[in-house]
């Protein structure tokens, strides 16, 4: 069975002018009277649906397709007529409607303006909705533009392990993964596991990525990594996505200006791409979206030291939960302070305290911070974090020891630097984060097809 792309009618209009087409779909909506009807339906290949004009001389069927409930599937053939006097530029005169399924009254998404704690809970139909249906349009385009960006400027796209012996952030917060019963009552021996050692799945790639950005020159991972932290903020998940590009030769400098340039370049492809699907975020769901993201898109983002950002915003310390003292972490509440009332655009905090920071970062000739660096944005703080990596043998191991990390887990990592070592820098953005400020949407559980947070694996 052959249909048409309801995107294609869009996008092609004039194309299929007074010509027969026939589609396939599901039914948003039915509305009619005892002589003609009207049918919402949409195929999913695009935010907008269909108008179908069903009438009792031409469609057999009139009366049942009349009582279809939201949600049933339908096949429609029919006349395509441009409507350009009308709020839909066309719609389909339609000479047969074949039903492939109906729903009933116990179809969950019978009514509009549900939670989106019920939409969750209902993970499995929530892209049914318009607002879903843009969501993921939205993130299939960005993880895309990603692809594209980093493969026009000649970065090879790595596939990194999703199984790992390391804990590449120092934090002790991963899941281990076991081949041994775990439910049997014993104490779990690293030396009866499949790998001879205790194995978890990976927080973050960038070890095994900066492994061949010191052969390929430039290259990037994307994929899902985990984290076990028993967090229900509506910025964090235990399963999330992850782009993270090791490029060397690199300073922290030349990783800002990549950033940048990523940002920009999805974000104007997405303009691009999905202009529907952002005027209904802005309408709908946070207004004034678009001005911001033309904000990001237009703005050159600020630098900062991270000793500057600290002297700055002691001096509105009033202002703040959490008070501000060189050394401390910053916080969201800084985050957006600097961003939206400070500098009114992005931007890059760098030179932290290396107590803050992790290991792999390059220590500043002062001995007291790291070429790190945060990528800030206004409406949400924290977007990307990145650094210099610590190409230093001596300057490594020394860190790996400070932070009582074991030595044995890193000897290929500390081989790179007496094997051909260079100065290489690296970042990774939370893409998950990413879609929920390109939509405006304020829970990561809302921009992941099939969350997984605290008490929350259903699907």
């Amino acid at each position: 069975m052959k249909l048409l792309d309801i995107k294609h009618l869009h996008l092609q209009s004039e194309k299929f002018k007074d010509k027969t087409v026939t589609i396939g779909g599901w039914v948003r909506s039915v509305r009619g009277n005892k002589d003609f009807g009207f049918i919402d339906l949409n195929d999913g290949t695009s935010f907008k649906g269909v108008q179908v004009v069903f009438t009792r001389e031409n469609c057999k069927n009139f009366d049942e397709v009349e009582k279809l409930n939201t949600g049933s599937s339908i096949k429609c053939e029919g006349l395509f007529v441009l409507t350009p006097e009308n709020k839909q530029p066309f719609e389909i005169h339609a000479t047969d409607i074949e039903i492939f399924s109906k729903t009933d009254s116990t179809y969950p998404l019978q009514k509009k303006g549900q939670s989106m704690e019920f939409l969750r809970e209902n993970a499995y139909l929530r892209p049914r909705t318009n607002l879903f249906n843009a969501v993921f349009r939205v993130r299939s385009e960005a993880c895309f533009a990603l692809h594209k960006f980093f493969n026009e400027k000649g970065f090879v796209y790595l596939h990194a392990p999703i199984l790992t012996s390391s804990d590449c952030e120092g934090a002790g917060e991963l899941f281990r993964v076991s081949s041994q019963d775990i439910y049997a009552g014993k104490k779990l021996d690293p030396k009866d596991e499949m790998f001879g050692k205790a194995v978890f799945l990976s927080p973050s790639c960038q070890l095994e990525g900066e492994t061949f950005a010191l052969s390929l020159g430039k290259t990037y991972t994307f994929g899902p990594s985990f984290r076990a932290e028993n967090s229900n903020t509506v910025k964090h998940a235990n399963e999330f996505w992850h782009i993270e590009p090791e490029i060397a030769f690199y300073e922290l400098f030349d990783d800002m200006d990549i950033m940048e340039e990523m940002i920009k370049y999805v974000i104007g492809y997405l303009f691009d791409k999905c202009k529907s699907e952002l005027e209904f975020f802005d309408k709908f769901v946070e207004k004034g979206l678009i001005d911001k993201l033309k904000n990001v898109h237009e703005s050159e983002f600020a630098r900062v030291t991270y000793t500057e950002a600290i002297d700055i915003l002691s001096q509105h310390n009033d202002k703040f939960e959490f008070k501000v003292f060189w050394g401390c972490d910053i916080q969201t509440e800084h985050e957006k302070y600097l961003t939206q009332e400070i500098y009114g655009r992005p931007v890059f905090v760098y030179d932290y305290p290396k107590e803050i920071k992790a290991f792999y970062m390059r220590l500043n000739d002062d001995g007291k911070t790291v070429k790190a660096t945060d990528l800030l944005v206004p409406g949400i703080g924290e977007l990307c974090g990145a650094s210099e990596r610590e190409e230093r043998y001596d300057v490594l191991l020394n860190r790996i020891h400070e932070l009582g990390l074991n030595e044995k887990d890193y000897w290929w990592y500390l081989n790179l630097r007496r094997f051909g070592s260079v100065k290489h820098s690296g970042f990774g953005m939370g893409f998950d984060r990413f879609i929920m400020y390109v939509t405006g949407m304020q829970n990561i559980r809302d921009v992941i097809p099939f969350p997984r947070t605290p008490h929350n694996c259903e699907f």
